[in-house]
């Protein structure tokens, strides 16, 4: 194994996958309990590096020398490891290439060899898991949630189940592997937690509060929230420091958003720095039943899928008000503000604010940053030098896709 690996991304797999790749590489995309990179450390142990569009560089890293001789192993960052796709990336010889149809998923060799596409090609086993578009984050987030939950809780020992609960199902699988694992500081008290269609893990400090009903499989992360009569179904997780309160289902929570009252979302992926009103309803299945159509960003139009579930896709530092409805398969850009009555268009462009009734204009750059930086100095966080020129330059990108 090479001593670096670099987690790359694709023009397509970008574009396919905004807004939430406008502001991370698709392998800090977060499903189950960890970020796509972090599951890669438990299967290759070594130095990570991203290899992301050009914008995202300055932040993330930039491109090994295209002179150097240094062989490293290339990895699409939509890539989820398990055991036999790990194993195959492994037995890679240098100059070996592993392809879906002209496009790389796993390479070893030089960065040039990469660069100029020099490479012996592998077909795609067909077990090889790809996040493609948005909507395979939620649909892929409840094997997610188990592969982690039983790689990271192995030959460890949970904090104790506080006996305010009530647990239905086994705690533990038939051969001692444990159910629910609650990490040093969590509090977790007077809760009904279903083990029966998958486990639950609750993250270092996070707290559920009382009346909540939890049914696995569900990631809560460290310092997360679930809040009092809260109903948490089946493949959600919820990243470090979100707070969601009313109805969620086979939801994704990147980071540091809230959800925090009553109203329902299904099958939804929000960016980090959301918050989503109370009242907020997103509807996740048409009322005819037919099949859904999503916003593609790459090909500027709306994609079919054999989808009859999708909900809200959510880019990062947008917000919904109080009240608002929103449409089955809404997508909604980076820095938007929605409030009001009615129903907004299934896509609203990035850095746009208004409602329904009275329409939208475009938020200026001083405006949206200014409101950064209030959401997240609650959190003792700021916008660095390099957020903010890549939200400018994702501001540039929005404004051309506007025209």
């Amino acid at each position: 194994m090479q001593n670096t690996i670099y987690l790359f991304d694709t023009p397509q797999s970008h574009e396919d996958l905004l807004p939430l790749s406008f502001t991370r590489p698709v392998a800090d995309f977060r499903l189950g309990l960890l970020t796509i990179r972090e599951k890669w450390t438990a299967f290759f142990p070594c130095e990570y590096k991203y290899l992301p569009v050009d914008y995202l560089q300055e932040k993330y890293g930039t491109p090994p020398d295209t002179h150097s001789d240094t062989i490293y192993l290339f990895i699409t960052g939509a890539l989820l490891p398990d055991s036999a796709t790990a194993a195959d990336i492994a037995a890679l010889q240098i100059g070996d290439a592993i392809v879906d149809g002209e496009e790389p998923v796993a390479f070893c060799g030089t960065y040039s060899d990469f660069c100029n596409r020099k490479w012996n090609a592998k077909p795609l086993p067909d077990y090889f898991r790809i996040i493609r578009y948005v909507f395979d984050v939620f649909l892929k987030n409840f094997k997610e949630i188990e592969n982690d939950f039983y790689r990271l809780t192995k030959d460890r020992l949970s904090s104790p189940i506080d006996d305010t609960n009530t647990i239905i199902g086994n705690l533990t699988d038939p051969d001692g592997t444990p159910r629910i694992f609650i990490e040093e500081g969590a509090v977790v008290e007077g809760a009904i937690i279903n083990l029966k269609n998958g486990p639950v893990y609750i993250g270092k400090n996070a707290e559920v509060m009382e009346g909540a009903c939890l049914r696995g499989p569900i990631a809560l992360c460290n310092n997360a929230k679930i809040k009092m009569g809260a109903k948490i179904y089946g493949g959600t997780s919820l990243g470090p420091y979100c707070k969601v309160g009313g109805e969620v289902d086979n939801s994704v929570f990147f980071g540091f958003s809230n959800k925090a009252h009553d109203g329902y979302l299904g099958n939804a992926v929000i960016g980090e720095w959301c918050n989503i009103g109370a009242g907020v309803n997103a509807s996740n299945l048409k009322n005819d039943y037919a099949k859904i159509r999503v916003w593609n960003y790459r090909t500027h139009t709306f994609m079919r899928t054999d989808l009859q579930f999708c909900g809200l896709i959510m880019g990062d530092h947008s917000k919904i008000g109080v009240n608002c409805m929103l449409n089955t398969a809404t997508v909604i850009g980076a820095g938007v503000n929605i409030h009001g009555a009615g129903f907004p268009r299934v896509f609203v462009p990035s850095f746009s604010e208004g409602s329904p009734v009275t329409g939208f204009t475009d938020v200026t750059m001083k405006k949206f940053l200014d409101i950064a930086e209030r959401v997240m100095s609650r959190r003792g966080k700021s916008l660095n030098d390099h957020d903010r020129r890549i939200y400018e330059k994702v501001y540039e990108i929005a404004s051309k896709l506007k025209r």
